[in-house]
């Protein structure tokens, strides 16, 4: 199970001053921020709701093979 617990900082005057969040969680909120920053563009939502779309392609095995990886 993933760490979720956040841990509270305070200050002198008991006053919550800041908090340290799991990693798992910060990657997270981290991911939201970067979509929602992307789909601000209106090229690049059209091109992101394309590509979410998308049917076919090819495995992961597939194109390393294609590579030559």
């Amino acid at each position: 199970m993933a760490n979720t617990e956040l841990q509270y900082i305070t200050n002198a005057d008991g006053e919550q001053v800041g908090v340290v969040v799991p990693m798992e969680i910060w990657r997270e909120i981290e991911s939201e921020r970067e979509t929602a920053y992307l789909l601000k563009s209106p090229a690049m939502k059209r091109r992101l709701l394309e590509a979410r779309n998308r049917m076919g392609g090819i495995s992961l095995d597939d194109a390393r093979t294609k590579l030559g990886r």
